[in-house]
């Protein structure tokens, strides 16, 4: 285990987050400030500090008094960096906003319909009156309108924008991905849909002009390999390994990387900063400088600090490349100095400062995906090297007789071993400290993660290397190009090699995949609880196999048997669930009818979900309930639910012009739903009464709240679906209101989720 002594900076960081993670998950409805209270604590420990110097006794009551210090103030820094505490931010006068002058705040993401951005208000107009105001809205629009294309939004452009912001809505179906504390943890809370008539250009001042250079030097650089590499998904993935450019790269491809735990290769990490770190550090320890010692390192400190944040700047200041930046830029500065210091240390002083500097990077995936991927690598990879001496392993099978080049070809088999090794132990490591944050965020975990980075790990850092020697050579050549346009076959021809080894891993990881198809587990749900037990036993273990203790064996069993508890009590709670739902899906109708374990949904309208809509909208409750073989209906033939068809429309009948739609009753464990759609006419006979405690309205039924209470009663709940447009639901919803009726509008809040409780 880390030597604390060693890594004093540890206990801080530690301390410091534990302060933020207590913000976060207590202190976000605490009104007033913790700023006086942690300078409060900081003046004592001083006091209590020196008081210890005199009498030792009090040293450690001083120790555990600084640390809580530091958690305090970890909360302050957090409280303080939160933009809707301040007074000023939008949110306190919403929704009398007309008017808000904002910054285009970061590039825009580009979809199939429309662009999405962040913008960072200045000012607001509320009552003819305009006033400063800070906060972040997330804008989209669409990229067609009125058949013209609406220009994409530029980092820097100011923007008028008339309308008023609204809360970012939660989650739209159960289990779905919390966009909303997602947008909250960098600091938007609002978002509008903006049209063209909405939103006037006024200038263009950007919020920092080292991110403009940065994107304009990225652009000439991704320019390079645009030109240079000619297969797209080659390029995609090129600009991918080398800028963190990933908007080109296909679905396909993500996926082939997800399947085989090679994501990472996909993004600009410490990996790549490391690798440069490390070519830079070579070329200067051989570059002939003269003069004293100290100059010498001066310099090296400063070329080197030089290009690490330069990268940074150019792949856009990813919190893995902060950390990895921040990280060799501490260990730079004690070469420099001839410090030598525990990497656990100067892994403690990164986290301390970004944390500093953004709390909020705590709630990042890479952050947390990054630093505890290389504790481990430090902390484990060295042991796990230890327990197999591949290189002796191999070489103990060479003889004195044997011939030179045999004896040369089991020396260089020694060296491949050692580093097939090395390289198969320091994989194991990240994954020892990841996979309950895999499954916790991406709910699946790669078998087959060894086989695909023993190989695509070295051939993309080979790439790595040979992407940014063909920069180089394109900024060499590119002035003397235009008088002597032979040059050009240099950077051509480094681009042919570059784009090569990009075919070949990518290739590889493909083979994986098609070898190994089922090495994925996927459709795993952890809560926060559990991930949380995973990585105390993963410590615990760690500690017995460095110290093997009895207590340790037993902490370790313990843990284990709460994990196991979890589970029990999770599959205990959902077996008796019975609900039905009326789901949130753009443009469709989807309901869904909740037995325990075994769900089945079916779509109303003809056309069956597609993939995208079943994995992003049903998907995440199907893995939160452990939900193996779920059922889809197109309409409700087949459909496990009893049901009616009343007032079908006669297909040979085409005079009419509003044929009457069929409205659907369906009677599901003792709960009565009526489907409307189209008019609802007079219904005779049986189904002239039918007492419903759900009416589901679809593609703009016409209704009238008389009738609706004469055919299902006024104390139905009336839903309306996703098909319904909204000028529809505004008009319908104050009449039905008017009557008595409650009302659920899933466009606006949601799925609607109705539990059965006590009925069979």
């Amino acid at each position: 285990m880390p030597n604390w002594s060693s890594a004093p900076l540890l206990r801080v960081a530690l301390a410091f987050i534990a302060g933020i993670a207590a913000y976060l998950y207590l202190g976000q409805n605490w009104a007033g400030s913790a700023a006086p209270w942690a300078t409060g604590l900081v003046l004592t420990y001083g006091l209590l500090w020196l008081w210890g110097q005199r009498r030792p006794a009090v040293t450690d009551a001083a120790g555990l008094l600084g640390l809580l210090a530091v958690a305090v103030l970890g909360f302050a820094r957090i409280q303080g960096y939160t933009e809707s505490r301040r007074a000023d931010h939008l949110g306190h006068f919403a929704p009398r906003i007309e008017y808000y002058r904002a910054v285009v705040d970061e590039a825009p993401v580009v979809r199939a319909n429309t662009f999405a951005t962040t913008v960072r208000v200045q000012a607001v107009r509320v009552a003819g009156r305009w006033q400063a105001a800070t906060g972040g809205i997330r804008i989209s629009l669409p990229r067609h309108e009125t058949n013209a294309t609406v220009p994409a939004p530029r980092y820097g452009e100011v923007w008028l924008v008339k309308g008023t912001p609204e809360l970012s809505k939660g989650p739209a179906n159960p289990g779905e991905f919390d966009y909303r504390r997602y947008l909250q943890y960098h600091q938007v809370y609002h978002s509008q849909f903006v049209h063209q008539g909405q939103y006037k250009v006024l200038g263009h001042e950007p919020l920092s002009a080292a991110i403009v250079l940065s994107q304009r030097a990225a652009g000439v650089l991704d320019g390079v390999f645009k030109e240079y590499v000619h297969s797209p998904r080659e390029y995609a993935l090129g600009t991918a390994l080398v800028l963190g450019f990933r908007d080109d790269i296909d679905t396909a491809t993500k996926q082939a990387y997800a399947n085989t735990g090679t994501t990472h290769i996909m993004a600009v990490s410490g990996l790549q900063v490391g690798l440069l770190f490390a070519a830079l550090q070579w070329l200067l320890l051989r570059l002939p400088m003269s003069g004293p010692v100290w100059r010498r390192r001066l310099l090296t400190l400063g070329l080197g600090l030089a290009f690490i944040w330069s990268y940074a700047f150019l792949t856009g200041l990813s919190a893995s490349v902060l950390r990895a930046a921040v990280m060799f830029s501490l260990v730079s500065v004690g070469q420099a100095f001839e410090r030598q210091t525990s990497i656990f240390n100067t892994l403690s002083a990164a986290a301390f400062l970004l944390l500093l500097y953004n709390p909020y990077l705590l709630c990042d995936v890479g952050f947390q995906l990054s630093f505890l991927a290389v504790l481990s690598i430090v902390y484990l990879q060295p042991r796990l090297v230890r327990w197999f001496d591949a290189r002796n392993f191999v070489l103990d099978q060479q003889r004195s007789w044997h011939s030179p080049l045999r004896q040369r070809l089991t020396r260089w088999a020694a060296w491949v071993a050692n580093a097939g090794w090395e390289i198969t132990a320091l994989s194991v490591a990240a994954q020892v400290a990841t996979f309950p944050l895999g499954l916790y965020y991406f709910h699946q975990f790669p078998f087959s993660f060894l086989l695909s980075n023993l190989i695509a790990v070295p051939i993309s850092s080979i790439a790595v290397y040979i992407g940014v020697v063909l920069l180089v050579v394109k900024g060499l050549v590119a002035l003397p190009a235009l008088w002597l346009p032979w040059l050009d076959w240099l950077p051509r021809l480094v681009g042919y090699v570059f784009q090569g080894f990009i075919w070949a891993f990518n290739e590889y990881i493909f083979l994986i995949g098609r070898l190994f198809p089922g090495a994925v587990v996927g459709g795993v749900h952890l809560n926060q609880t559990q991930t949380l037990l995973i990585f105390l036993l993963i410590v615990v273990v760690c500690a017995f196999f460095a110290k093997p203790r009895l207590a340790w064996a037993g902490l370790a069993l313990l843990l284990v048997s709460c994990y196991a508890g979890s589970r029990v009590a999770e599959a205990a709670e959902v077996a008796p669930v019975r609900e039905f739902v009326v789901y949130s899906i753009p443009r469709r109708s989807v309901v869904g009818f909740w037995q325990g374990a075994a769900p089945e949904f079916i779509t109303l309208d003809s056309l069956p979900l597609t993939e995208t809509e079943r994995t992003y909208r049903l998907k995440p409750s199907l893995i939160l309930r452990r939900v193996r073989q779920p059922r889809y209906r197109v309409g409700w033939q087949g459909a496990a639910v009893p049901t009616r068809l009343v007032g079908a429309p006669d297909p040979t009948d085409t005079a009419r012009r509003y044929p009457p739609a069929p409205v659907v009753l369906a009677s599901w464990r003792g709960l009565r739903v009526a489907c409307v759609s189209g008019r609802l006419r007079r219904l005779a006979g049986e189904n002239a009464q039918f007492p419903a405690d759900i009416i589901v309205l679809r593609r703009n039924a016409r209704v009238y709240p008389d009738g609706l209470a004469a055919h299902f009663g006024a104390r139905a709940r009336v839903v309306f679906d996703s098909s319904c447009k909204r000028w529809y639901i505004a008009r319908q919803d104050s009449a039905l209101r008017a009557a008595g009726f409650r009302t659920w509008d899933v466009n606006e809040q949601g799925a609607f989720v109705y539990a059965l409780a006590g009925k069979r």
